[in-house]
């Protein structure tokens, strides 16, 4: 006879070469990797661990957050607080839904915006930041809304009245963004445009545009000096 018992599992966190976090159920094959293990009791196999990450680790991708945020006319701390609650700045990190990377950006949500290598975090962040940018647009630049959507999807929030939909999950995320910095209401937009120079029969053409160009270098300008 066989006695039913509380299922546990035992995470495993590693560092990899290029000093990225790691977190797994296996330990990595590389016997001289140091490892901390963690015990998870009752767990099933969709199991996602979130800890801390020191001022340093945070610090590996702030430049990259800083010039999207900027890019997108997105406050850097709102960028951050989502990096931080979606996959704790983990480049690597996968849900059990098959969110990727450090804005756990879902396969199809990444194919749209052009992210190939969404565990690039150049790429990752880029496109995370772009999709930020859509939601905050289509909710009046409602923070709250956009945070909800970025979990739950858009149409989630259009189909309870453009409120934060009543799922558990979804609230949680929410709070955990505003635990990281002050989730404000609907603000209006400032006005950016984009400046880019692109070759048309072999000249030199200067573009202009509210939306930056999808690929290629560009310059940022601020109607206000002008």
């Amino acid at each position: 006879m066989a006695c039913s018992q509380a299922a546990s599992a035992q995470i495993y966190t590693w560092k990899d070469a290029n000093g990225s976090l790691m977190m797994s159920d296996t330990a990595p094959s590389d016997p001289s990797v140091e490892v901390r293990k963690f015990k998870v009791a009752k767990a099933t196999a969709a199991i996602m661990v979130t800890r801390p990450v020191s001022s340093a680790y945070r610090d590996t991708y702030d430049d990259l957050i800083v010039k999207y945020a900027q890019a997108r006319n997105l406050r850097p701390d709102l960028v951050r607080a989502v990096v931080q609650v979606e996959s704790g700045y983990n480049p690597g990190a996968v849900s059990p839904k098959g969110a990727m990377g450090l804005m756990q950006l879902m396969p199809t949500t990444a194919a749209e915006l052009g992210v190939r290598s969404p565990f690039d975090p150049d790429e990752n962040i880029r496109g995370g930041t772009a999709y930020l940018r859509q939601l905050l647009d289509r909710f009046q630049g409602n923070e709250e809304l956009a945070l909800a959507a970025y979990n739950a999807g858009p149409m989630a929030v259009d189909r309870y009245g453009n409120k934060v939909p009543p799922y558990q999950e979804t609230r949680d995320y929410v709070r955990k963004v505003k635990t990281q910095t002050t989730v404000g209401g609907a603000q209006p937009r400032k006005p950016i445009y984009y400046k880019w120079t692109e070759t048309v029969d072999g000249r030199s053409v200067v573009r202009y545009s509210d939306t930056p160009p999808a690929s290629g270098p560009y310059t940022i300008i601020d109607p206000s000096r002008y």
